[in-house]
């Protein structure tokens, strides 16, 4: 049985933390827009998994995602946070409505188009760390976290009912912002 470097899970922990911070708040908006957590919980791990496929085989030497490609990625919450405010502009910021309540698709494309700098960050880890399936492990483990993390702060009663009065507002806002990061930062 092979023995696992803390040192290694530690460092894995650490990179996780810093690099998906921004998820949080992206998890905690799902959450509440959501009509079932496992929508968000599913579409967070898919595209979670993509991302690190594609680290994975970037550090393995193939050029799976150039780095002129990875700002398009944007495109995908760019699209997603203007079609959610075109729906509250026309005013059919209806909780029955499709568009407003996240679904597996939409949750992992944002979370692919959020974390492609992440691809940037793990690919020259991944490619020196003797113990990728470690940093792999652990971030899976971690995912599982942060939806608990994002779901927890989805069910406080001061963050529930900012969400609830300015979610519809802020999700739009946040996912436009984060798709012109992306686009603008390559």
């Amino acid at each position: 049985m092979p023995v696992v470097d803390l040192g290694v899970v530690g460092q894995a922990a650490g990179m996780f933390a810093v690099t998906n911070v921004d998820d949080l708040v992206l998890l905690a908006l799902f959450f509440a827009r959501a009509r079932s957590a496992w929508r968000v919980v599913a579409g967070q791990y898919l595209g979670f998994a993509a991302i690190l496929a594609v680290a994975v085989v970037g550090a393995l030497g193939a050029s799976l995602l150039p780095e002129q490609v990875r700002p398009w990625l944007g495109l995908v919450p760019l699209a997603l946070g203007l079609r959610a405010a075109w729906s509250l502009w026309r005013g059919s910021d209806d909780s029955d409505e499709p568009e407003t309540a996240p679904g597996v698709v939409a949750v992992a494309g944002v979370t692919l188009a959020n974390g492609g700098d992440n691809i940037g960050v793990y690919v020259p880890v991944f490619t020196v760390a003797g113990s990728v399936w470690v940093y792999v492990a652990v971030f899976l483990v971690l995912v599982g976290v942060w939806c608990l993390a994002g779901r927890f702060l989805a069910s406080r009663r001061v963050v529930a009912r900012a969400l609830a009065r300015w979610g519809h507002v802020v999700l739009p806002v946040v996912l436009v912002a984060i798709g012109l990061l992306v686009l603008f930062s390559g």
